[in-house]
């Protein structure tokens, strides 16, 4: 029978942090889906959406190694106070450029401060969250932790665009962003580590460099986070949603935040199945199948005419991503040990940040130039082609089945690492 006191939620840290984080990442979702509303109604230019990747990814590039790095050295509780101040800024100052109509260099301005807030706070919260808790309810305070989050995937966008549709005010937004990004900071100002994290050392650059060293050695993962890199890049739709909303489905705002719920759903309900069954043992082909379906579903939204249609092929997406993304975590979390998890996170970060972001540029220069239904067709076409060549190039791959922890932690003397095959 299972201990009442070893509960996640009766763990005090987690509560606290909980508490803060679950309207953070709502009111977070909020900001995040008026930008792409805002800056399309400002200037109806596919352009300026997709340079509003760049400009957020450009922080990630030049800052997560040092992030990863600080995190691994530095307390962890201070370093996301700091993250989460920055976007609480960046939210204040969109709030008033949005409200005040000032120019668009204010506008990315703001935005680049909060890419600076996003590359400070992944590697941190990776590393800081497992100190939250005693190791043996870690597994399940993490499954509340992303139950939360994509609970809160799902209502922001409607909620969003709801708002976005009564009032046509995306300032709104913003400012309910920055509010919940104090509130956050007023409660992880309360908790206080259990355990006392690593003392500051000297800087080193090879120091800084061993993640990258480590994920270079860890051949599996690299081939599934390179595969996921290039994947939504080429097949990510996202950053065209706005167009999509007025111009070919016309939806509107608060059909907006429908399409972008759809993908959260899918990846939700997909969660729930796959904790119904036992772990995959096929990890390779899934995830090389999963990967692909997301390019086969990326085609079918860039030609849906019908919304519920469109919906549908944006679930799936969700659906698929969910799949590929339980496969990289699993790997990810097996192979990395603990002294190196904020430099790894952050190298993932640039991965994350180079899919999403510069999908996203590429996204709006390619539907500035084709139009974004072409845009969108070619990306998910891509995303095939990149999922035959990774099959073609990484045979271990393919033959990937259970993942197993083995001992990885990087050596002095630079030894190398293992993949676990089954």
């Amino acid at each position: 029978m299972t201990d009442p006191s070893q509960h996640p939620l009766r763990q005090p840290n987690l509560r606290r942090f909980l508490l803060g984080a679950v309207p953070s990442d709502l009111t977070y979702v909020l900001g995040s889906m008026a930008i792409g509303w805002d800056l399309y109604e400002r200037t109806h230019s596919a352009y300026v959406l997709g340079f509003v990747g760049v400009v957020q990814f450009l922080p990630i590039l030049l800052l997560a190694l040092p992030a990863g790095h600080a995190a691994d050295r530095y307390d962890r509780r201070r370093i996301l106070i700091l993250a989460v101040a920055l976007h609480a800024l960046a939210s204040l100052g969109l709030a008033f450029v949005s409200g005040t109509g000032a120019a668009l260099p204010w506008y990315f301005a703001c935005l680049l401060l909060n890419g600076v807030a996003r590359s400070l706070w992944a590697p941190a919260q990776s590393a800081f969250f497992p100190a939250l808790v005693p190791d043996e309810v870690l597994p399940s305070s993490l499954t509340w932790q992303n139950a939360t989050g994509q609970a809160m995937a799902l209502l922001g966008p409607i909620l969003g665009g709801w708002l976005l549709a009564q009032w046509h005010e995306a300032w709104l937004l913003y400012a309910c962003a920055a509010a919940g990004s104090i509130w956050l900071i007023g409660c992880l100002s309360f908790i206080r580590l259990p355990r006392p994290q690593t003392e500051p050392e000297s800087f080193d650059w090879q120091d800084l460099l061993q993640g990258l060293r480590f994920m270079a050695r860890s051949e599996l993962l690299l081939a599934a986070i390179t595969l996921d890199m290039f994947a939504v890049l080429l097949g990510g739709a996202t950053a065209l949603l706005p167009i999509f909303a007025k111009d070919v489905l016309r939806v509107g705002p608060a059909g907006l935040g429908w399409l972008m719920t759809a993908g959260a759903l899918g990846a939700a309900v997909t969660s729930a199945v796959l904790t119904q069954f036992p772990p995959i043992r096929r990890n390779g082909p899934v995830l090389l199948a999963m990967v692909a379906g997301f390019g086969v579903a990326t085609i079918g939204f860039g030609l849906a005419r019908d919304p519920v249609v469109a919906f549908a092929m944006l679930f799936l997406t969700g659906a698929f991503d969910a799949v590929s993304m339980v496969i990289r975590q699993n790997m990810s979390t097996l192979l990395t040990p603990d002294g190196l998890r904020g430099r790894v996170e952050a190298i993932q970060h640039i991965f994350i940040g180079t899919s999403n972001e510069l999908g996203g540029f590429e996204s709006g220069l390619t539907a500035g130039l084709w139009g974004p239904v072409r845009a969108v067709v070619l990306g998910g076409i891509g995303t095939i082609a990149v999922v035959l060549l990774v099959a073609w190039r990484s045979p271990s791959l393919r033959r990937l089945g259970a993942i197993h922890p083995v001992p990885l932690a990087p050596t002095e003397s630079g030894g190398p690492v293992t993949s676990p095959l089954a």
